[in-house]
This record gives structure tokens, C-alpha cells and sequence, in this order.
């Protein structure tokens, strides 16, 4: 007898250079439902703090968070999947709030490894510098919130079927491609 799911509702979380956006379109692929990245979300004027190498402050973050929540409540019964940092609770919180089921795939690594791999991206708004910033800001998940946690340094299918199971754990179905 085959379980029936409700479509996943997932935020893929994480520090800049983690790899939310790449495993979370994946993601959204396998499980066949939207996707969103975060940072299209951000106004111009959070981008232009991130360019010139200004870490956000919480007011900068909470109409883009309020944006985010908004996408996840309107996806809550058909499912997606966005890619958010997330990464203060109060953030996952703000996010929860709009959609209780929302699980969170915290993809975490070495800060070194995750500086690398910032400053190897031409063209995006974030500098590496920042990073140590988004790790000192980093709360990682506790007890309570519906999430967990996912080494960086694996490929992207490792990364996603890891994630394909913990949404459905005792689902044959769900971990076939």
C-alpha cells in the first residue's frame, strides 16, 4: 500500500557559498515542484549593502524575509522548494510561521572550504569577505525545529537524495528517481 504525501514544502538554508541555490533547484526538479532563490528577493538596496561588502542587519532582512514567507505560505499546499540562508531561528521562525510544514535542509561546511567556493563565483553580489559574518550570524538548528543538517562536500545528487529521504523516510516510492 503506497503512502500519499503532501507535496514538500523545503527551505534549503545556509551560509553564502553553500550551495543552497544549486541543491535547492535540484531539489525542486527531483521533487517536481517550484522553485525560488532567495535572493531574487532581496530589494536593490540590500544588494548594494552586500556588494560594497556591508552585512545585512536584521531590519535590512525582515521585508525580505516577510517576502520569502509569503512565497512558502502561497506554495504550502502545492510544495516548493526556495533557497534561503535562514540563518538566525528568528529568520526560520518568520518563515515557519507562514507555513508550519516547512522542513529546513541545512547544508553546512568548513568555513574555508565555503570561502573558496564564494570567492570562485564572477559576478555574484556577495564577497567572500562576508562569509565570516554569515557564520558568526549562523544559528544552527535546534531541538524543535523540523529540519537537519547536510555536509557541503558532496555532489549535488548525493546532496539531494539525502534530502529526497529525509522528507520521506519510510517512502520506497519517494527514492526512486
Amino acid at each position: 500500500m503506497q503512502q500519499h504525501h503532501p507535496p514538500p514544502l523545503v527551505v534549503v538554508m545556509g551560509v553564502s557559498g553553500s550551495g543552497k541555490t544549486t541543491v535547492g533547484a535540484a531539489l525542486a526538479q527531483r521533487l517536481r515542484v517550484p522553485f525560488a532563490d532567495a535572493d531574487d528577493f532581496h530589494p536593490e538596496a540590500n544588494i548594494a549593502k552586500m556588494s560594497a561588502g556591508i552585512p545585512l542587519t536584521d531590519d535590512d532582512r525582515g521585508p525580505w524575509l516577510a517576502t520569502i514567507a509569503t512565497w512558502l505560505g502561497e506554495h504550502a499546499t502545492s510544495g516548493g522548494v526556495a533557497s534561503c540562508s535562514a540563518l538566525k531561528r528568528a529568520y526560520r521562525d518568520v518563515l515557519a510561521a507562514a507555513a508550519p510544514q516547512v522542513f529546513f535542509v541545512h547544508l553546512h561546511g568548513d568555513p574555508d572550504v565555503i570561502a573558496a567556493r564564494v570567492a570562485g563565483r564572477p559576478g555574484h553580489f556577495m564577497p567572500a569577505a562576508l562569509v565570516e559574518s554569515q557564520f558568526a550570524t549562523l544559528e544552527p538548528l535546534e531541538p524543535g525545529e523540523h529540519g537537519a543538517v547536510l555536509d557541503v562536500d558532496q555532489p549535488v545528487d548525493d546532496l539531494v537524495g539525502q534530502s529526497v529521504i529525509l522528507l520521506h523516510p519510510r517512502d520506497p516510492e519517494a527514492t526512486s528517481s
